[in-house]
């Protein structure tokens, strides 16, 4: 899978020396791993590396992250903690009565649980701003501080940091791939039930989807297969010369800044060399998706559905700017939330026709590269202008129920940028082939 994992098979290493080095680089004062971790399990993962190493040495191995650090979000279950999801609203809730499926599910494959990874307050942001738990830095250009983007903030930072081998997070609007892409990494968001959500705090009940941030399509594809408990075998890489890929021509290319351009453009220049055949399409349900979701659409009506009795007793610790958002689900009637359920019946339809013969989309993941913290800090205007623009592409494809998958696209030494690869509801293991040959072609770079 990489090479902690080939290491691992050679003997070279062993599951509690990596384990070390990872909680080592997550202690360290002058890293980010207060940042990062709301949370570090140093005693279990100790106990889980110990462990795995004793299987591996009696020929028993579990799976390809057997002894593998693995960092979780902070909305996952765990028995007997309370779930808090970047927040300190539910503080002195119950704790959880079990594992979530997918923590259950990586522990029985083997991996090693290295800790809770920040996020923005209960996943609603795209940046990954947390007042509460302060905010990973990008680990491109750290002198100015950047935005590693969000709501899984800490899983990105932890696996670009060393102090996981990949990061597990939830996608909504794009809390995934936003942060893969803005921190150069591989990020796959499957098709929503492809994966369970049992244990997993919503936010909304319509888009959410459970997905890994990590250094490879193939490390995404292997850890996707765990926690969908999929034991087919394993994509392979497609043929570059045999796709037809679409670029959606609207919305999805506007407010793209000079380095997206410049890596968007290069990137499908190069597939074309390739061999690819790559049309422009028009996608004109993509621009009605703002009137369809006018009134906050399914992330406002469900999260406020969850969040009504913990706001009314907890709402003065809520990070304002989530709070506000949420309040917004107050207001959407039943047949408001028919009316959305109807549209969204429509639009998908209309997409799903529009993109027929096609092997995949490709678009940029954002189409900007990662702002700084103090800039959208210090205003809500800024915040929030930088919140919709981050989220808009990747809305599109969860809106959709597709799945998707950002990868690196960016020139050596440059500012990460992700270029998206989006196919309809389904297309879990076409995504991931196609993503395989995709990075085969661009290289993936190191930030």
């Amino acid at each position: 899978m990489n090479e902690q994992h080939l290491a691992l098979l050679d003997g070279s290493t062993t599951s509690l020396a990596l384990t070390e080095e990872a909680l080592s680089r997550a202690a360290d004062p002058n890293g980010e791993g207060s940042r990062v971790f709301t949370k570090l399990y140093t005693n279990e993962a100790r106990a889980a590396a110990q462990a795995s190493d004793i299987l591996r040495s009696a020929g028993l191995v579990r799976s390809a992250i057997d002894g593998l650090t693995v960092s979780i979000k902070d909305l996952f279950d765990v028995a007997g903690e309370v779930t808090m999801a970047g927040s300190l609203a539910r503080t002195g809730e119950p704790a959880a009565a079990e594992d979530a499926v997918v923590v259950k599910r990586l522990r029985a494959a083997g991996a090693v649980i290295v800790g809770r990874t920040n996020m923005t307050e209960f996943a609603y942001s795209g940046l990954g701003l947390n007042p509460h738990y302060d905010v990973p830095r990008n680990p491109w250009d750290r002198t100015t501080g950047r935005i590693p983007g969000g709501s899984s903030s800490g899983a990105a930072v932890s696996v670009t940091d060393g102090m996981a081998v990949a990061g597990i997070g939830s996608d909504t609007g794009g809390s995934v791939r936003i942060p893969a892409a803005l921190c150069g990494l591989v990020g796959f968001k499957p098709t929503a039930e492809r994966v369970p959500l049992t244990g997993a705090l919503p936010l909304s009940f319509s888009l959410d989807s459970i997905g890994a941030i990590a250094p490879s399509v193939a490390c995404c594809a292997v850890l996707d297969a765990i926690m969908a408990s999929d034991e087919e075998p394993l994509p392979q890489p497609a043929d570059i010369g045999k796709l037809r890929l679409a670029v959606p021509t609207t919305l999805a290319l506007e407010g793209m800044d000079r380095d997206v351009a410049s890596a968007f453009e290069a990137a499908l220049s190069t597939l074309s060399a390739a061999g690819a055949q790559i049309d422009e399409i028009a996608v004109p349900e993509f621009v009605g998706l703002a009137a369809i979701n006018s009134k906050g659409g399914f992330t406002a009506a469900e999260a406020w559905t969850w969040h009504r009795d913990l706001i009314s007793r907890a709402g003065d610790r809520y990070d304002p700017r989530v709070g506000s958002r949420i309040l917004r689900g107050k207001d959407i009637s039943a047949a408001d939330y028919l009316d959305l359920l109807a549209a969204r019946r429509t639009w998908r339809a209309g997409v799903e026709a529009r993109i027929e013969g096609y092997d995949a989309l490709v678009l940029p993941t954002v189409p900007v590269v990662a702002p700084a913290i103090a800039e959208l800090a210090a205003s809500d205007e800024v915040y929030y202008a930088a919140n919709g623009l981050i989220l808009r592409n990747p809305t599109l494809i969860n809106f959709l129920d597709g799945a998707a998958l950002s990868v690196p696209c960016h020139a050596l030494g440059e500012a990460p940028v992700g270029l998206m690869i989006a196919g309809p509801a389904g297309s879990d293991r076409r995504v991931l082939a196609i993503g395989m040959a995709v990075e085969a072609l661009l290289s993936p770079k190191q930030v």
